[in-house]
């Protein structure tokens, strides 16, 4: 399964010299933990989250903790995203395996990456993303396989596809081994099918 089959397009991004408000509203009213940002050229220099601007923006009460009242909070307050951006971000292509950015993500404790095409942003894939791939049943990824079938072969049933534990079977004839080959990676690019293969003639 590609990048290209589960990510999320278009993209909610925001610009390094956004504010810290218009971002955290941004994030607030679409439901994500985190976006890319941009640059003048419309390239990914980073990514911001949640945590990110909200750091020093919310001053101590002094009741609480009068040590940290000394007005230096607001030498140091974060005007625009910029200031608060983590530059160091991985990014992926859409045609990268999903099984590969999954791992990335979880040995570097990754939610989101944004997925970069000729060094444009086209989309961004997330954990969400990937687990909710990872749940379809069998019967939901054959149906959804025997769909794509049926439209590459023009409305007529010429193969049926059978799956099990996310392995989708092909059974049919096909006029030659390039045919063969173009139908089992059609079946490859349907979400939460984790290999496809065609039955051996018998």
């Amino acid at each position: 399964m590609r990048v290209r089959d589960i990510m999320s397009s278009p993209v909610h991004a925001v610009r390094d010299d956004s504010s810290i408000e218009d971002a955290a509203a941004m994030l607030a009213a679409r439901d994500i933990a985190a976006a890319p940002v941009l640059d003048e050229a419309n390239e990914v220099m980073g990514m911001v989250s949640e945590a990110d601007l909200s750091r020093n923006r919310v001053p101590a009460d002094p009741a609480v903790h009068p040590w940290r009242s000394t007005g230096r909070e607001s030498l140091t307050r974060p005007g625009s995203v910029a200031d608060v951006i983590t530059t160091w971000v991985v990014t992926a292509r859409p045609s990268d395996d999903v099984a590969d950015i999954a791992q990335t993500m979880l040995e570097r404790d990754i939610r989101s990456v944004p997925i970069v095409d000729d060094g444009k942003l086209v989309g961004i894939i997330s954990r969400r993303d990937i687990m909710r791939a990872m749940v379809c049943t069998d019967d939901t990824l054959r149906q959804e396989a025997q769909h794509r079938l049926d439209e590459y072969a023009g409305g007529v049933r010429r193969w049926t596809v059978a799956v099990a534990d996310g392995i989708a079977v092909i059974d049919g004839s096909f006029d030659d081994d390039v045919e063969r080959e173009l139908v089992a990676v059609l079946l490859r690019t349907v979400p939460g099918v984790a290999a496809a293969r065609v039955s051996q003639p018998a």
